[in-house]
């Protein structure tokens, strides 16, 4: 009801203001033109996006006092704190921050935005900078209409820079021609209720435009116009750091848990300072005039005390909090618990994640990785194992050969609830982002991740289909059969500990061409399972029809393993690094792996003949690292 009547109330006022005065009307237009130029300001910002943004953001985890220049510098270069609290928000839901980082940048955004105020007042009052707004809208249109991304992020911010320029002289100038038909000072209040109906006026004006910035310079304008007294401005600055939080409790309606939890600290944060700077007016103001004078402030330059006043209560309010850090996060850790995992779900794929490349890329692979986590559960169960006896099996032919003991379970109800339902939500997810403006090289990462999903579900409808017969030819022995089943069994097993082991590798360790060694371990095996099958058939120690249920129960294993190998390949294997340029110059395709595989075959002799391949463990094999031979 409240959004329904909001809209309407603020055109209807506008109407009003409309009407009465012109002179309402260039105010209102400064202020339109300042929020058309912070919006400018971000979408170039967001262009820079995929680089150092992301970069400087990672490495601002490492202590509280990073965090804290980082939302500093940050707010100070982009003056929109309402920004970095969106970044941050999306980096945390990614999981590529901690809480703690996020809330020391929240404090550091909050002194940060206070030099917005020093420019306005210091420089925007004092000089005529419409005659540099001009300038910079024109060259910036020629930037903006670029093909690189970053000459156009430039020529955005530039616009942006142009319009906040030309936004603050309108306002300056409406509201020196509206003091001569109206006194806004007869509707000065002064005491407790001049304090608590200016803050909550500053809070609603900064929640009615989502910018804190936009109503401080609308505050300073007015104060240098005598419009507003000193004593009520301050109240109106105080307000709007409360109205400014409302962009991350915005921001965190789509975030997660942890991004719900930096929301709660920013109002925490915001509401504590605002407290103590209403509590202790006098003191601050006194410190204030102290400042002031010894920097060279003249005591009637309001617009500048309040600079001053605006950078102290923030400054203060930080001094104040980061003691109480540890346990502020003990508190918001204890009000919005972790929720309970639900497998099924995606963990990754919240929109809060949509706002930059960086955090998409991450929570797509993420999520695959999640996928891939309830797969292995799957095929593991599927083939009568145990993913804790499998992963620290020292033997894992003798393993499978005591495993006759079917794992119940419902593999169709698994599969619909833990693999679909995720991969769907992977293939919604790279559609939607598709429809953003991303640049290349995040799009092909994207695909690459959602058709690494696509493989993982393969394999596990692979694994669906030869459960059946795998199942009932290995409850007891009976013979050749069951040898051949516990192979296969054994030959699934061995690749995804050997993609286990690689997971638990260190990122610079794992080596895209190991994953050509084992897809030529599979072609080899898969033929010389064929050669076997014949063999036996030719001596009848096999029957022409439980032969051609197992051929066609091993086409479905090979195509899992050789479905599991290669998305394993894109999940695992950074692109962008050197050492992956180089091995993907090296890696082997599909008709060079067949043919290192007969040749393999070759090498060693004639098809084997047994009914039990013997093949290499995990600890005879090449490490990760080793090249197969060209």
């Amino acid at each position: 009801m409240m959004k329904k009547l909001l809209l309407p109330a603020i055109l209807l006022a506008l109407s009003l203001g409309f009407w009465a005065s012109s002179d309402f009307q260039e105010i209102a237009a400064g202020v339109a033109i300042f929020l058309f130029g912070m919006l400018m300001l971000e979408d170039g910002f967001r262009l820079f996006s995929g680089g150092f943004l992301e970069t400087a953001l990672a490495k601002a985890t490492g202590s509280i006092p990073k965090a804290l220049g980082f939302g500093i510098v940050t707010t100070t270069i982009m003056q929109s704190s309402s920004l970095v609290s969106v970044i941050t928000i999306s980096f945390l839901s990614a999981g590529l921050i901690t809480l703690v980082a996020g809330v020391g940048i929240i404090f550091g955004a909050n002194i940060g935005t206070t030099t917005g105020a020093w420019l306005v007042a210091g420089f925007g009052l004092k000089v005529k900078i419409s005659a540099y707004a001009l300038p910079m809208l024109a060259v910036a249109i020629v930037l903006v209409f670029q093909s690189n991304k970053y000459l156009r992020g430039a020529g955005f911010v530039l616009a942006g820079l142009g319009f906040l320029f030309l936004g603050i002289h309108h306002m300056k100038v409406g509201f020196e021609s509206f003091k001569d038909q109206f006194d806004l000072t007869r509707f000065a209040l002064t005491g407790l209720l001049g304090l608590v109906t200016y803050t909550a006026i500053g809070a609603a004006a900064t929640v009615v435009m989502q910018s804190s910035h936009a109503t401080m310079v609308l505050i300073i304008t007015a104060l240098a116009a005598a419009q507003i007294s000193y004593e009520n401005a301050l109240a109106l600055a105080i307000g709007a750091n409360i109205g400014t939080t409302i962009t991350a409790i915005i921001g965190s309606l789509t975030a997660n848990y942890q991004g719900k939890r930096l929301a709660l600290a920013h109002v925490i944060f915001n509401l504590v300072t605002a407290g103590v700077a209403l509590a202790f007016i006098g003191t601050l103001r006194e410190s204030v005039d102290y400042i002031s004078t010894h920097v060279g402030i003249a005591d009637t330059d309001y617009a500048l005390k309040l600079a001053v006043f605006h950078t102290v209560f923030n400054v203060l309010g930080v001094v104040l909090m980061l003691p109480l850090m540890r346990p502020l996060i003990v508190f918001l850790e204890r009000v919005i618990a972790e929720p309970a995992e639900d497998t099924s779900r995606p963990k990754h794929l919240s929109k809060a994640v949509d706002e930059f490349p960086a955090t998409i890329k991450i929570a797509m692979r993420q999520e695959v990785g999640h996928l891939y986590e309830n797969a292995v559960e799957l095929i593991v169960h599927g083939l009568n194992l145990h993913r804790h006896e499998l992963f620290n099996a020292t033997d894992i032919a003798a393993l499978v050969d005591a495993s006759t003991t079917p794992v119940e379970f419902d593999i169709d109800d698994r599969y619909e609830r833990r693999v679909k339902t995720l991969y769907s939500a992977i293939v919604e997810f790279a559609t939607r982002v598709g429809a953003q403006d991303l640049p290349a090289d995040v799009m092909d990462d994207i695909y690459m991740m959602r058709d690494a999903a696509g493989r993982i579900v393969r394999a596990v409808k692979a694994i669906k289909h030869l459960r059946r017969n795998a199942t009932g030819y290995t409850l007891r022995h009976r013979g050749v059969i069951t040898d051949l089943y516990n192979d296969l069994r054994t030959q699934i097993a061995r690749v995804l500990v050997e993609i286990h082991k690689l997971d638990l590798a260190e990122p610079d360790d794992r080596s895209s061409l190991w994953l050509d060694m084992e897809r030529i371990l599979v072609e080899t095996d898969e033929r010389d399972t064929f050669s076997t099958v014949e063999d036996l058939i030719r001596k009848r120690q096999i029957s022409a029809s439980a032969a051609t249920s197992f051929l066609n129960d091993s086409n479905y294993a090979y195509s899992a393993m050789r479905d599991l190998l290669e998305a394993t390949r894109a999940s695992h294997i950074e692109p962008e690094t050197a050492m992956a340029e180089v091995e993907r110059i090296l890696a082997l395709d599909e008709d060079e792996v067949l043919e290192r595989a007969i040749d393999d075959e070759d090498q060693v002799g004639a098809p084997r003949k047994a009914a039990k391949p013997v093949r290499q463990s995990a600890s005879d094999r090449p490490k990760h690292r080793s090249h197969p031979n060209r």
